[in-house]
């Protein structure tokens, strides 16, 4: 367990001690002179595939004409036996009753 603590300790300073560089890094770079633009080269633009028409695809199937699946019929159930109820009484501890007053 110990070793556990000291662990995320040592974590812990590790993301401090480096979050110390990235804010001297970042504010350098807020401060620097913008850099000069460049043009980048155009982008190549997509083809737009052409859309089929309506007529060459084949029609898809419909519901009325597919064919019905065969009725399954499950037999019944076994009937089990109920399951007799036993009568729970606690029965009285003799040992625990006040002595008897003379």
């Amino acid at each position: 367990m110990i070793s556990f603590n000291c662990f995320i300790l040592a974590l812990f300073a590790a993301l401090i001690f480096s979050g110390i560089d990235v804010d001297l890094a970042a504010r350098r770079l807020q401060q620097s002179p913008p850099l000069p633009k460049t043009g980048l080269p155009p982008l190549p633009q997509p083809t737009i595939p052409t859309v089929l028409k309506p007529g060459s695809l084949p029609p898809l199937p419909s519901i009325l004409n597919l064919p019905s699946a065969p009725k399954v019929t499950l037999p019944p159930l076994p009937s089990f036996p109920l399951i007799p109820m036993i009568p729970i009484t606690i029965p009285s501890i003799p040992f625990l009753s006040p002595p008897p007053s003379t």
